[in-house]
C-alpha cells in the first residue's frame, strides 16, 4: 500500500504515533514494527514527493524515539588506535538493492550475534544507477532497525564520495563542488561516516611522493574542513581519507606517510579540526573482482603483510588503522584474516548483489528481463573481451534501480527464502571478521545524539494538502 497523500498517512498513523508541535511520540510500538514501518517504508520510496518526505520524518524521529539513531563511529575506530580493542575488522556494507529488507536481513543476523560494529554505506557512483539519494538511503536502514526492533547506534556512510579526476582536469573547483553538494545533502540524511576519495588526484609522474600525493591530501583537508562545519553539534563525523585508486598498484607505507603527514600540515592551517579515523589502502584488490570468460573470479592475491604494516603505521599517525576495499569477492577462506593483520574495516560489496541476484530461488523471466535492459541501454559498456556472462555479471548492477519497484514486488513466500539466505550472509561476514559480541563495546565507546528534525511543510502547489504542520 501506498498513501496517495500526507493526509492519508495521518489519518493511518492515529493510535500508534502522535504528533503535537512538531514532535512524534510512539503511542503503540508493537503496531509501528508489525504494520506501520512497512508502509511508511515504501512510502518512504515510491510516494509522492510529499509523502515521501513526510513518511522519511516519520522514521526519522520513530527512530529517534525507539533507539534507532544515525551515529559516528569515530570514537570507536579512535579507541582502536589506543588498543581499547584489536583483533575485529569492521564490514562496511554496500547496500545496492532492496536496502529495507536487506537492511533487516543484516540486523536479524546482528541481533542474533550481539553483533553492533558494523557499518551501512553507499557510494556516490550507486547512488545514481541503484536510483537511492541519501535521504532514502538512511530512511530504509533505520526502518529496518526500528521493524527488528534493533536499538543502539546505527553507522550510515557515504562510501567513496569520490573526486571525478577527468573534471578535476579542466574545472577543478567544479569538480570538488560536486563532492560539497553532496555531502550538503548527506550530512542532513544521517551519513555521519563519510570516506572522502581524493585519491583520483594522485599524480605518479613527479618523483617525489609528496608531489604525488598534493592535490590529494590538500582537498582531503579542504573536504574535511567542510564537513566539520556541517557536523550536527555533538557530532565527530567519521573520516576516512584515501591513499591509493583501487584496483591500481599496492599502497607502501612511504606513500601514507606522505598523505598523511601533508594532510595534517593543510588542516592544521585551516584550524583546529579533527582528522582522520581511517585510511583506505590498495594491496591486491579490485571492486567486483576479476572476471574469468565463464563468469568465475580470478585469483586474487591480496598482500597481508603489506595490509598490516599500513595498518600499524596508520595506528601510529593517530587514526584506528586501514581500510581494504573490493574483498566481497575473495576466498572466504581469507576472511578470518583480516582480524589477525588489525585490519580496521573491510568493504563488502558485489559479494552480496551476487548472493541475492543469483539466488536459486530468484525468478529466472526477471533475471532475463534485466539482462536484456542491459544489452539495450549499456551495450557500449561491452568490452571486445567479454563473453555474455562476464559483460552481465559487470554491468547488471545498473539494472538494479531501473528495475526496483520489480525488485520490492517479490512474492513474501521468494522473500522468506532469499532474505533468510541472505541473513545467513551477513553472519558469515559478523562471525569471520569476529564482531560478534560487540553490542556492549560499541554502547561503552559510542552514545549516539538525539537529533530531531523540523516536520516538512509543503506550500500550495506542491501537490499536497495544506497545514502539514500543527
Amino acid at each position: 500500500m501506498i498513501h496517495e497523500s500526507v493526509h492519508e498517512i495521518r489519518h493511518s498513523i492515529k493510535g500508534i504515533l502522535g504528533i503535537e508541535n512538531g514532535k512524534v511520540e510512539v503511542l503503540d510500538d508493537a503496531k509501528v514494527r508489525k504494520q506501520l514501518i512497512d508502509v511508511l517504508a515504501r512510502n518512504a520510496v515510491f510516494g509522492t514527493r510529499p509523502v515521501k518526505a513526510f513518511s522519511r520524518w516519520l522514521i526519522w524521529e520513530v527512530g529517534q524515539a525507539l533507539g534507532a539513531r544515525p551515529a559516528s563511529i569515530h570514537d570507536f575506530y579512535i579507541a582502536r588506535a589506543s588498543d581499547k580493542w584489536k583483533n575485529r575488522t569492521v564490514p562496511a556494507m554496500n547496500m545496492r538493492f532492496t536496502t529495507y529488507d536487506s537492511g533487516c536481513a543484516a540486523i536479524r543476523a546482528a541481533k542474533k550475534t550481539q553483533s553492533a560494529a558494523f557499518i551501512f554505506e553507499i557510494a556516490r557512483s550507486e547512488m545514481g544507477y541503484t536510483y537511492q539519494e541519501p535521504g532514502e538511503f538512511s530512511a530504509m536502514l533505520i526502518a529496518a532497525a526500528i521493524k527488528e526492533g534493533y536499538e543502539g547506534p546505527l553507522f550510515i556512510q557515504g562510501d567513496h564520495f569520490q573526486v571525478n579526476a577527468k573534471k578535476y582536469a579542466t574545472d577543478p573547483e567544479g569538480a570538488i563542488q560536486e563532492v560539497k553538494d553532496l555531502i550538503a545533502t548527506a550530512v542532513p540524511a544521517g551519513f555521519w561516516n563519510i570516506d572522502i576519495d581524493t585519491s583520483t588526484l594522485v599524480t605518479l609522474e613527479p618523483e617525489s611522493l609528496d608531489e604525488q600525493q598534493l592535490h590529494n591530501y590538500r582537498r582531503s583537508a579542504e573536504l574535511t574542513e567542510y564537513i566539520r562545519n556541517l557536523q550536527p553539534e555533538g557530532v565527530t563525523i567519521s573520516l576516512g581519507g584515501e591513499i591509493g585508486e583501487v584496483g591500481e598498484k599496492n599502497s607502501t607505507v612511504e606513500e601514507l606517510d606522505a598523505y598523511v603527514e601533508g594532510y595534517k600540515r593543510t588542516l592544521a592551517d585551516m584550524g583546529d579540526y579533527a582528522g582522520l579515523s581511517k585510511i583506505s589502502v590498495q594491496t591486491g584488490t579490485s571492486h567486483g573482482g576479476v572476471l574469468l570468460p565463464d563468469g568465475t573470479q580470478a585469483s586474487v592475491a591480496v598482500d597481508f603483510e603489506t595490509l598490516d604494516k599500513l595498518g600499524e603505521r596508520a595506528r601510529q599517525l593517530g587514526s584506528g588503522g586501514a581500510v581494504q576495499h573490493g574483498a566481497s569477492t575473495l576466498p572466504r577462506e581469507l576472511f578470518n584474516k583480516f582480524p589477525a593483520v588489525q585490519t580496521l574495516e573491510i568493504h563488502l560489496a558485489t559479494g552480496f548483489m551476487n548472493a541475492f541476484l543469483d539466488h536459486k530461488m530468484f525468478p529466472e523471466d526477471l533475471r532475463q528481463e534485466m539482462y536484456r535492459h542491459l544489452n539495450e541501454f549499456h551495450a557500449n559498456e561491452r568490452k571486445p573481451s567479454h563473453t555474455d556472462i562476464v559483460f552481465q555479471l559487470t554491468t547488471r548492477k545498473k539494472a538494479i534501480g531501473p528495475f526496483k519497484p520489480e525488485l520490492w514486488g517479490l512474492s513474501e513466500s521468494l522473500k522468506q527464502e532469499i532474505y533468510s539466505d541472505l541473513e545467513g550472509e551477513f553472519r558469515f561476514f559478523y562471525e569471520k571478521l569476529n564482531i560478534v559480541d560487540t553490542k556492549d563495546l560499541v554502547a561503552e565507546i559510542v552514545s549516539p545524539v538525539e537529533y530531531h528534525k523540523p516536520m516538512p511543510k509543503f506550500g500550495r502547489g506542491a501537490g499536497d494538502d495544506q497545514g502539514l504542520a500543527d
